[in-house]
């Protein structure tokens, strides 16, 4: 199924972007973690739409509906359920698109899969907003791995042209991943920031879009954790970043950098620190042969530009078999790369939160 994902926490997200609702089951979840609602609701207003010009304007609260799985305050080890509403829908602005894909959506390789019968407003199923429910099972198991001493957080590495500074991957601190949990803007350089910022309103002003990288960590992970070859700690949170909307590159540590290094420069040395096994440099980005090593788990996910852009296009009439001009219209992120962080965040909790769960016999 391709909505349904993990092995000891299995996911299952639901919902169109402009149907009644959106949401996720969670099974497999612990019980027992107290549900810290402030926590959970800043995550989603992390990703929310309609926050800033940099976003699309629709306007939507996010607020999760519980509806099984949490008692007294508590995770039950039941199903978790959580509906989102949809209550800001612009559908008419799509209806031209049955008969005109947009280009580098999902609109023509959709109605394929589906013959025909998706639902097509705003994206339907393939649609950006899907990523809430995302958000709020990351949450949930953020709130989980806290339990177990690991600490999910990311920073916007790049949009455009312009980097920020990266995370020193072999000391990334719990105050630092906090204090770009709360940043509206999570960057470590506020100049890289100012630049960022006046690249997306040229592109907007263009009516055009730009994308970018999103740098995530986790620290705090056992030394151990996962398996080799084919269920690789890479594999398993690759396959869930690809699965976030607009990823079209995911990399650990020094990523396509290993390139250009020779084994000299690119080789991780080894040495103990107070019983600790700990390695001088971490390009390997706490990853070794599909195991995690103790040091902090580094990966950046690639975030394309949006394809929905108000300039005129060419893109093929399905009905009249033409290559036509295609205006779109409707509210759209000139860049999603600002919304990004917390849900490449929440697709590295739930894959963290898988592993630990597994290794600990729950699969």
């Amino acid at each position: 199924m391709g909505s349904t994902w993990g092995n000891a926490i299995h996911i299952s997200v639901f919902g169109e972007s402009h149907g009644a609702g959106i949401g996720v089951v969670i099974d497999g979840f612990p019980s027992g973690v107290p549900y810290d609602e402030a926590f959970v609701l800043r995550e989603m207003e992390r990703r929310a739409p309609g926050r800033n010009k940099q976003s699309t304007q629709r306007k939507e609260a996010d607020l999760p509906l519980i509806q099984s799985g949490i008692y007294n305050g508590k995770t039950t080890g039941t199903p978790i359920c959580a509906l989102i509403q949809n209550t800001n829908q612009h559908s008419g602005d799509y209806a031209s698109l049955a008969a005109q894909p947009r280009p580098g959506h999902a609109d023509y390789t959709g109605m394929l899969r589906y013959k025909g019968c998706n639902d097509p407003r705003g994206g339907g199923h393939f649609s950006g907003r899907l990523t809430a429910p995302l958000v709020f099972a990351g949450a949930l198991c953020k709130l989980w791995l806290q339990t177990q001493g690991v600490q999910v957080g990311s920073h916007i590495q790049s949009i455009a042209q312009i980097q920020d500074m990266p995370f020193d991957d072999v000391d990334v601190t719990p105050a630092q991943l906090e204090a770009l949990r709360e940043a509206d803007y999570p960057v470590n350089n506020p100049r890289a920031l100012e630049a960022m910022l006046a690249a997306i309103e040229d592109a907007r002003m263009e009516q055009d879009s730009v994308g970018g990288v999103i740098e995530c960590a986790a620290i705090g992970l056992p030394a151990g954790l996962g398996s080799p070859m084919l269920d690789t700690v890479e594999s398993r949170l690759a396959s869930i970043l690809f699965a976030v909307p607009a990823v079209k590159g995911v990399e650990f540590g020094a990523g396509f950098a290993f390139a250009a290094l020779r084994g000299s420069h690119a080789n991780d040395a080894l040495y103990q620190e107070n019983g600790v096994v700990k390695t001088e440099t971490n390009n390997n980005g706490g990853i070794n042969g599909g195991i995690t090593n103790g040091m902090p788990l580094i990966v950046r996910a690639c975030i394309k530009a949006t394809p929905s852009i108000g300039i005129t296009q060419e893109t093929l009439n399905l009905q009249t078999g033409k290559t036509e001009p295609l205006s779109i219209h409707g509210r759209h992120d000139p860049c999603i790369v600002t919304r990004a962080a917390p849900v490449i965040e929440a697709a590295c909790a739930i894959a963290l939160a898988d592993l630990l769960r597994e290794a600990n016999g729950y699969a």
